[in-house]
């Protein structure tokens, strides 16, 4: 047994976690991490790569817990950058798959929701960047695996990142510090049960 064990403070440190498989709950835990965050005063930025035709719930979340910290909903939404919670929806919201033609529209969208994430991850100005869907625009051939490990070994120290979707890249999942996989049990969609407001969306 070693003679002294690190302390808390020594090994303090920005975390990469990744939310993958095919169960559901992987947004959801990271917008559960996100509150968290938020509530213990970090900065959170939470970018959605293919999210942006529907309305969420989590955007009025967004609003009501700007609201208590002191924030505009405006910033809430992202229309200014924020201190607090910032959800931005940078996507149209699906894209085709499944041998169709991809967009190339998605794929700008993409692109640019990765410029913009890149520069937020390595300006430090937030403690916590949420990178939503990610992985399925890195699955659908959107954006390189390479370029996103690329930035995160580079993150500055204390800046957590999180990723979520299915099918997350072995390069980034051998990189990260915490990997989580929801497994599918069963689900209300095999019955014939629609999304459900405030559960699904």
């Amino acid at each position: 047994m070693p003679d002294s064990a690190p302390t808390s403070e020594a090994v303090r440190r920005g975390l990469i976690l990744i939310n993958t498989g095919p169960g559901k709950g992987k947004t959801t835990a990271a917008l559960g991490t996100a509150m968290r965050a938020a509530g213990n005063g970090m900065r959170v930025l939470i970018l959605q790569f293919l999210k942006g035709s529907w309305h969420y719930g989590e955007l009025d979340a967004a609003a009501a817990l700007n609201a208590a910290l002191g924030s505009s909903e405006s910033e809430a939404i992202g229309s200014e950058p924020a201190r607090n919670f910032v959800i931005r929806q940078l996507g149209r919201g699906f894209v085709k798959v499944g041998g169709a033609q991809t967009d190339p529209e998605d794929i700008r969208l993409v692109e640019a929701a990765w410029a913009e994430a890149a520069a937020a991850i390595l300006s430090d100005d937030w403690d916590l960047v949420v990178l939503d869907e990610i992985n399925y625009a890195i699955g659908y051939k959107m954006l390189a695996p390479e370029a996103v490990a690329e930035v995160l070994r580079r993150k500055p120290e204390m800046v957590h990142v999180i990723l979520t979707g299915r099918n997350a890249h072995p390069l980034l999942v051998e990189l990260a510090d915490t990997v989580t996989e929801m497994r599918e049990v069963k689900h209300a969609y095999q019955r014939g049960i629609l999304a459900q407001r405030g559960i699904e969306f």
